[in-house]
């Protein structure tokens, strides 16, 4: 088992406060948006074991020299040499881009497509990074905002009727009139191809009006705070808004439009950097390929409370193999937890002073405990459990 130290990215939507108090620490007044766990060649978690060199090793360095001791050879036969989950603290303080991922063919498909045509890897317009899909999983730590599959067409263009913007009447007789699928898919591909001049005027007219019903309205007018005159303040308008309290989870499955809009949660996600944006963002837009990858239907925003497992642990069930978070709430003066188990692990904590083997844990520190490496979890708080299905 070895101790994690991660880095933080500062992404601009990041919040300036809330990972800095959950360490314990001073906030620098930059924003400090995720704290990545895990082997993301981008920002890979080092370690402080015994080396010959005296310093730390990356994550991705120690599991690349012995893959199967580290993550076990179930985890190496399912998911090839590398631990295929990111673990992330993620703080938003704004609205991220309102996005959408592509499923294991589609990206496979659209990798090898782009890499015949030569777009390079880091093009402003490449879209698939990588060859594989990215589920995604959020848990609140705080309250926590976000947005999460297709409303009913009727139920969006109540929304949108009720803001009075003459610009906005077209968008509300296509979501009435037209079968579900149809519907969706003409306004968003509407939104997403208007003259910038116009949209930027209509968003800002919505914006107003929903600065002024406030109510259902209001999270709009705050995510056009954020990016003024931006068409996904409108494509924001289609989806479902979530609030989850605190331990309640959302998962994000392919071809389903999200965002988080605010608050602190833990996140685990497929280790892939595949992310087609439809707005809330300057970044590029590829709209064909985002309309292909789009599943338009509408969904519940379907958010998951954990399930009781094994002695103390509650799972977040999710559909997919690459990641299964789980946490353990631990009781004053509870008994120690077994945590061995057959693949690799990443252990956070989030609350109280747990020990985990023999090193304690203060909020927002993590450990990297290797295949079938005897652990045991006591003392008091919360440990989040991040691991595969093998």
């Amino acid at each position: 088992m070895d101790r994690l130290s991660n880095t933080v990215r500062p992404y601009a939507w990041g919040s300036t406060t809330a990972i800095p108090e959950l360490l314990g620490t001073a906030p620098t007044g930059e924003p400090q948006a995720e704290m990545w766990m895990g082997a993301h060649p981008g920002a890979p978690s080092r370690l402080d074991r015994p080396s010959g060199t005296g310093a730390e090793q990356a994550l991705t360095d120690v599991i690349a020299a012995d893959p199967e001791r580290e993550l076990g050879p179930a985890a190496v036969r399912a998911f090839g040499p590398r631990l295929p989950f990111l673990l992330k603290l993620l703080a938003a303080g704004a609205p991220l881009s309102l996005q959408v991922h592509p499923d294991l063919a589609q990206a496979r498909e659209g990798y090898a497509d782009e890499e015949r045509r030569g777009v390079p890897i880091d093009a402003p317009e490449r879209t698939y990074k990588d060859a594989n899909h990215k589920p995604e999983l959020i848990c609140a730590l705080t309250p926590f905002d976000g947005l999460c599959g297709f409303r009913r067409p009727a139920e969006a263009a109540e929304l949108m009727a009720a803001l009075g913007v003459d610009s906005l009447k077209p968008y509300v007789d296509l979501l009435r009139a037209r079968p579900e699928e149809a519907a969706l898919r003409e306004v968003l591909t509407a939104i997403l191809t208007a003259d910038p001049a116009g949209m930027a005027e209509t968003v800002a007219e919505a914006a107003e009006a929903a600065r002024r019903l406030g109510g259902a309205h209001a999270p709009y007018a705050q995510i056009a705070h954020h990016y003024p005159g931006d068409p996904g303040v409108l494509a924001a308008m289609l989806l479902n808004y979530v609030q989850l309290q605190p331990g309640e989870a959302m998962f994000l499955g392919a071809g389903v439009p999200h965002a988080y809009l605010g608050g602190l949660g833990v996140e685990i996600m497929a280790n892939s950097d595949n992310v087609l944006r439809c707005g809330l963002t300057p970044k590029h837009i590829d709209v064909p390929e985002l309309l292909r990858i789009v599943r338009f239907e509408s969904t519940e925003p379907g958010v998951l409370r954990p399930e009781a497992a094994t002695t103390g642990e509650e799972v977040y069930e999710t559909p997919v193999d690459e990641f299964r978070l789980s946490r353990f709430v631990l009781p004053a003066g509870g008994a120690s937890v077994d945590l061995t188990a057959a693949a690799a692990q990443i252990l956070l904590c989030t609350a109280g002073t747990p020990v985990v083997g023999e090193l304690a844990l203060s909020p927002g520190e993590s450990v990297f405990v290797p295949a079938d490496e005897s652990i045991e979890v006591s003392g008091t708080g919360t440990v989040f459990r991040a691991t595969v299905v093998v």
